[in-house]
């Protein structure tokens, strides 16, 4: 039996932490707060209007289906998928001006987040403007293409000073941004 090794619970390799980064530098699921989660459902939902066309109450009754829907802000996923969906025209009429590109160009992932991105900077103030940019990279990071992060955060921080000008003002004097 010399040279033998009998194998242990103790000998077993450490679990994988289910909080911190993953290897695309996203956060792991265990790190993510109910809003978080909510702007994760809500994108999936927009992905599933920019491309199937469906209809916003067939996808919102699916999404709530989704295993982990559960453990999300249900009333912060209603509102982006409702307040993004019925003022998409309005939305892009803010992002255009602010693209190097055509939003047929865009990934329909990029799209959902730049509307999320902009529904919450026009919409909820009780967000710092800085919780919706991180929060619309990492969903970039997670979903979208390798740079989509990137696209993301330049088009936001252009987006940012418009709707929330006086925020973004305070916050960059108190940094020396």
């Amino acid at each position: 039996m010399t040279g033998q090794h009998i194998k242990t619970p103790d000998s077993r390799p450490p679990r994988q932490s289910r909080t911190g980064l993953t290897s695309t530098g996203a956060r792991k699921a265990g790190s993510k707060s109910e809003r978080s989660r909510a702007r994760e459902f809500a994108l999936q939902a927009l992905y599933q209007k920019l491309v199937g066309k469906n209809a916003v109450s067939e996808i919102e009754a699916f999404t709530r289906e989704l295993a982990g829907f559960s453990k999300s802000d249900a009333l912060h996923f209603s509102k982006l998928l409702h307040g993004c969906t019925e003022e998409r025209a309005q939305l892009d009429a803010l992002i255009a001006p602010l693209l190097d590109r055509k939003f047929d160009e865009i990934s329909p992932i990029e799209h959902g987040v730049l509307w999320i991105g902009a529904y919450e900077l026009q919409h909820c103030p009780d967000v710092p403007w800085r919780v919706v940019l991180n929060e619309c990279i990492e969903l970039a990071k997670e979903f979208g293409g390798t740079d989509g992060h990137k696209y993301v955060n330049a088009v936001l921080n252009g987006l940012a000073p418009r709707l929330r000008g006086a925020e973004v003002n305070a916050d960059r004097s108190k940094t020396g941004a």
